[in-house]
C-alpha cells in the first residue's frame, strides 16, 4: 500500500501536503491565533501557484461565510431585544425542582434554539440561568452544565445553521458539482441524535460529577448581580399593574429586594400589590438590564431621576446626553468607607452620579442611597466621559473601568422574532437564496433598531468567517492537487471488503478525533473532500459521507477543546477532562454509530 501510494504522490501533492503540515503545527502549537493561520493559508496558497487569487480569496464571498456573518448579527438581535434572555427564562420555568426534569426540558429546548443561532451564544445564554437554578433549588451546576452545553453542540445537527461547518460543507458538495445541504435537510439524523443525547443523559446522569463552581461572584466576568433602584416616571406603563404582572416580563432578569413608596417600605408579598408612579425598587440586576433602564423610558434608574430634576453641577442637559457607565472599585483605606451613597453627594463631587451598587455576599433593604460604603464595593457611576478624571485622580478608587454591558431593547423583542422566523422561512422554502435571506434579516436587525448597526458588527466572530474563508480555498486546493484522490485511493485501498456501515464508521472517527485537535470547520475542510471522493469505494452517497464526516466534527465529545461552548462551562462546573472522556467517550460513540446508519438512507446513492 505505502508504495502504491508514494508512486502515486505527484509534486502537487506534495506542495499541498507541506502547506498543510505548515498549517497544522501552527494550529496545534498555538503559535498563531487561528484567525491568523487562515489569512496565511489563503495567501500561501495564492503565492504557490496551486490556486488563481481570485479562487484564493473566493472564499471571503462564499455563502457559507456570509451565512456565518449574517447568523452572529441575528443572535446579536436576539440577545439584544432580551429574547434570548426571555427564552432562557421560560427554560428555566419549566425545568422544575427535579434534576431529571430540569435535562429532560433543558437538553431539548437548548438544541432547538441553538439550531438557528450560534450554539456559543446559546450555552452564554443558559449558563446564568442554570446556575440560578441550581442555587435556587439545590442542585449540582456540574450536574446540569455538561449536558447543556452536549444539548447545544447537537442542535447544530438539526439544520445547516447552527455550525459554521455545516455551511462550509455544503459549499464544497456544490463546489463539486453535487447538490448543496438544504436548510433543513439534516434536520431526520439532528432529531435522532438530539433524542439520543437527552435519553443517554438521563439514563447515565449518575455519572455527571457532582461539584460545586469555583467562586464567581465578581461581576466583572458577567455573571454578577449589582443593587440599584428603578422607578416608575410619569406615563410609565407599568403604573397601575402588579407586581405578578412585572415579574413575569422581569422576573428572570433581575430580583425585587425592596419597594419603597413615598420613602416607606411596603409590606411583603408583594405580587398582589399594584404599582404606581413614583414607586421605586431596589432591585438586583445584571448589568445589561441597568444598561437598559438608562434608555428606556417605562423604567428609569431612581438617582437619574432624581439628577433630571435638579440637574446638579457637571450635568447639564448636553452633559446628561454624552453621560456613560462606568465602574469604580473603593480602596481598602478610601475615606469614602463607612459614608453613606447620599453623604457622599457624587453629583456635587465628582459631577457623576451613583446608580449601583455590588458587594460580595451583600443584600441590601431600604434606601440604597443610606448603604454605608465598604471596601470592596464596586459603584455603578453614570455621567459624562470627561467627569470621570475627577474619579480616576482620586485615590480612594483602586479601580474605574467602563461599565461592560449593552442595553436591552425589549420592546423589540417581538421585531426580532418576527425578523427571524421570516428569515427561516424564506431559506428553507427555497424562494430566496439562504445568503440573501439570513442577510437580509441581519440587515433588518440593524435597520429596526432591535441591534444597533456598531453591536451588530462587533458581535460577527472573525474567527469562524475567517476559518470558512480559508476552508474553501484549502478544500478546492486539495480536489485540485489531486490530495484528495490520493488519500481517497489509499484509504479504499486499506478499507477494501468492508461494509459501507463500517467505512461510514471509519469517517466518522477520524473526524471525531481531528476535531479535538482543530476546529470543527477545519476539521470538515479537510475530510470532506476526502470522504467525497472516498465515497465510490465505501458505496455510499458522496452527501452521506460528507454528512457523516461533518457530524463527526461537531458532535465528538471526547474532550472539552473541540467546542467552544464545552469549554464556556468547563470551569463553571468545576469540570476535570476526565469527566468529558467518562461521559463523552460512550456517547460519541452511540452518535457514530446512529450518524452512519441513518446518513446513507436519508441521503441514498442514487
Amino acid at each position: 500500500m505505502g508504495r502504491l501510494a508514494m508512486a502515486a504522490m505527484t509534486p502537487a501533492i506534495t506542495l499541498f501536503l507541506s502547506i498543510l503540515a505548515g498549517a497544522l503545527a501552527l494550529l496545534v502549537s498555538g503559535r498563531v491565533r487561528i484567525d491568523l493561520a487562515a489569512l496565511l493559508v489563503i495567501v500561501v496558497l495564492a503565492l504557490s501557484g496551486l490556486l488563481p487569487v481570485r479562487e484564493a480569496l473566493a472564499g471571503f464571498s462564499s455563502e457559507a461565510a456570509i451565512i456565518t456573518a449574517s447568523v452572529f448579527v441575528i443572535s446579536a438581535g436576539l440577545a439584544a431585544t432580551g429574547l434570548a434572555d426571555r427564552v432562557g427564562g421560560w427554560i428555566g420555568a419549566l425545568a422544575g425542582a427535579s434534576e431529571w426534569r430540569t435535562l429532560l426540558v433543558v437538553m431539548p429546548m437548548v438544541a432547538l434554539v441553538a439550531a438557528f443561532t450560534h450554539q456559543l451564544m446559546v450555552v452564554a445564554m443558559m449558563l446564568p440561568v442554570l446556575l440560578h437554578l441550581a442555587r435556587a433549588r439545590g442542585l449540582s451546576p456540574s450536574r446540569l452544565l455538561m449536558p447543556m452545553a452536549f444539548a447545544a453542540s447537537l442542535g447544530t445537527t438539526l439544520t445547516i445553521l447552527g455550525a459554521p461547518a455545516f455551511l462550509l460543507t455544503s459549499s464544497l458538495l456544490h463546489q463539486g458539482g453535487l447538490a448543496p445541504l438544504g436548510l433543513f435537510s439534516i434536520l431526520p439524523l439532528g432529531l435522532a441524535l438530539t433524542a439520543l443525547g437527552t435519553l443517554y443523559m438521563l439514563l447515565l446522569r449518575w455519572l455527571l460529577p457532582r461539584r460545586t463552581g469555583p467562586d464567581a461572584d465578581m461581576p466583572l466576568g458577567g455573571l454578577g448581580r449589582y443593587f440599584t433602584e428603578i422607578t416608575l416616571p410619569a406615563g410609565s406603563r407599568w403604573a397601575g399593574r402588579t407586581m405578578e404582572e412585572f415579574l413575569a416580563q422581569y422576573g428572570s432578569h433581575l430580583q425585587v429586594a425592596d419597594w419603597l413608596r413615598d420613602g416607606v417600605s411596603l409590606p411583603r408579598p408583594f405580587t398582589p400589590l399594584a404599582l404606581l408612579e413614583g414607586d421605586v425598587l431596589l432591585v438586583q440586576a445584571s448589568p445589561e438590564e441597568i444598561a437598559s433602564f438608562v434608555a428606556q423610558p417605562d423604567l428609569v434608574l431612581h438617582a437619574v431621576a432624581q439628577a433630571g430634576e435638579a440637574l446638579p453641577r457637571g450635568l447639564d442637559a448636553r452633559a446628561q446626553g454624552q453621560a456613560r457607565l462606568f465602574q469604580a472599585m473603593l480602596a481598602p483605606q478610601s475615606a469614602l468607607i463607612g459614608q453613606t451613597l447620599a453623604g457622599v453627594d457624587f453629583p456635587a463631587r465628582f459631577g457623576v452620579i451613583a446608580v449601583g451598587l455590588w458587594r460580595r455576599d451583600g443584600w441590601f433593604n431600604g434606601e440604597l442611597a443610606q448603604t454605608q460604603l465598604q471596601a470592596g464595593d464596586l459603584l455603578v457611576l453614570w455621567g459624562p466621559p470627561k467627569r470621570f478624571r475627577n474619579i480616576a485622580e482620586y485615590r480612594g478608587f483602586l479601580t474605574l473601568s467602563p461599565f461592560q454591558a449593552d442595553a436591552r431593547q425589549r420592546h423589540k423583542a417581538r421585531t426580532a422574532l418576527i425578523i427571524l422566523a421570516l428569515s427561516v422561512i424564506a431559506a428553507g422554502s427555497g424562494l430566496v437564496a439562504p445568503a440573501l435571506a439570513f442577510m437580509g434579516g441581519a440587515l433588518a436587525m440593524m435597520l429596526s433598531g432591535c441591534v444597533p448597526a456598531d453591536q451588530g458588527y462587533r458581535a460577527i466572530d472573525l474567527r469562524p468567517f475567517l476559518m470558512i474563508a480559508a476552508a474553501i480555498p484549502l478544500g478546492v486546493a486539495m480536489e485540485r492537487s489531486g490530495t484528495a484522490a490520493w488519500l481517497a485511493q489509499g484509504l479504499g485501498h486499506v478499507a477494501q471488503g468492508y461494509a459501507p456501515f463500517a467505512l461510514l464508521l471509519l469517517l466518522f472517527a477520524a473526524a471525531a478525533l481531528l476535531t479535538q485537535l482543530l476546529s470543527d470547520t477545519a476539521t470538515a475542510a479537510l475530510l470532506v473532500p476526502v470522504a467525497i471522493a472516498f465515497s465510490g469505494a465505501a458505496a455510499v452517497s458522496p452527501t452521506a459521507a460528507a454528512v457523516t464526516v461533518t457530524t463527526g466534527a461537531v458532535a465528538a465529545f471526547l474532550t472539552p477543546i473541540g467546542h467552544h461552548g464545552s469549554l464556556l462551562v468547563l470551569r463553571a462546573g468545576n469540570y476535570r477532562l476526565h469527566d468529558f472522556l467518562l461521559l463523552g467517550l460512550p456517547l460519541t460513540v452511540l452518535i457514530g454509530l446512529v450518524t452512519a446508519w441513518i446518513a446513507p438512507r436519508l441521503f441514498p446513492l442514487l
